[in-house]
């Protein structure tokens, strides 16, 4: 009597989570290295342009970090792709919180800047969520 219901030869159903792992392919790694980069640019240009042209700034930064984020669920086809640039984007961000020695700053201390990252957060856990494509 053997174990596997399916006969011999073939895979047991289980959960994807009983699957072995296996290293992406070198394109797949490649993609998501760049996504990380464009994550992280889009951050970086969505803290300009927020302050700069407020309302219709912030909504074009977080436009943009969805447009890129959902860009990166659709061409590699996980959830994996949106939340790599979702990570750059998150550590661009946190970065230019900071504020250097000389008293330089990107984000002031005013609802704006804070409008900008709770709606960064919550665009990227939507788009992360419901960004299609299938787990690897």
């Amino acid at each position: 009597m053997s174990a596997n219901p399916q006969g011999p030869g073939q895979r047991p159903a289980g959960s994807l989570l009983a699957q072995p792992l296996r290293m992406p392919s070198a394109g797949r790694t490649a993609a998501y290295a760049g996504l990380l980069l464009l994550g992280a640019l889009v951050g970086v240009a969505g803290a300009l342009v927020q302050g700069a042209f407020f309302p219709a700034g912030l909504l074009l930064a977080l436009a943009g970090a969805a447009g890129t984020f959902l860009g990166g669920a659709r061409l590699t086809g996980t959830r994996a792709g949106a939340a790599v640039p979702v990570v750059g984007w998150l550590a661009a961000v946190v970065l230019l919180t900071t504020s250097r020695p000389e008293g330089d700053f990107v984000f002031a201390a005013s609802l704006r800047p804070y409008l900008f990252l709770l709606g960064g957060m919550v665009v990227a856990m939507i788009c992360a969520t419901l960004g299609g494509g299938r787990n690897r």
